[in-house]
């Protein structure tokens, strides 16, 4: 216990100590703990770089969308087909059969 006062008293005797420790303090502070801290600006920008990359994909389907609804308000055929197609509908005298394509072993 006497060698560890000892450490302690030379290291507090150094010239500069307190400017020192403030220094050290005022990194972590700034670099680690505070809400505005250099870690948390890293975080935040990888979050935007992938947000980026979420909105150029959902501008893609949006183009995408938006040509299949052009070509739907042009085109009567497109939309009895997409009807037939997704939501099985059909004509009075039409009969539907689904073919599932799943096979099970047996």
């Amino acid at each position: 216990m006497k060698r560890v006062k000892e450490f302690f008293g030379k290291i507090v005797r150094i010239r500069g100590f307190k400017y020192i420790v403030v220094v050290i303090l005022a990194v972590l502070i700034v670099g680690f703990i505070d809400q505005n801290s250099v870690w948390n600006h890293f975080c935040n920008q990888r979050k935007i770089a992938e947000l980026e990359q979420e909105i150029e994909l959902y501008k893609g389907q949006y183009e995408s969308d938006l040509k299949k609804i052009r070509q739907m308000d042009n085109d009567p055929k497109i939309v009895e087909k997409i009807a037939r197609e997704r939501y099985f509908m059909k004509k009075a005298d039409e009969d539907i059969f689904v073919l599932d394509t799943d096979v099970e072993a047996e």
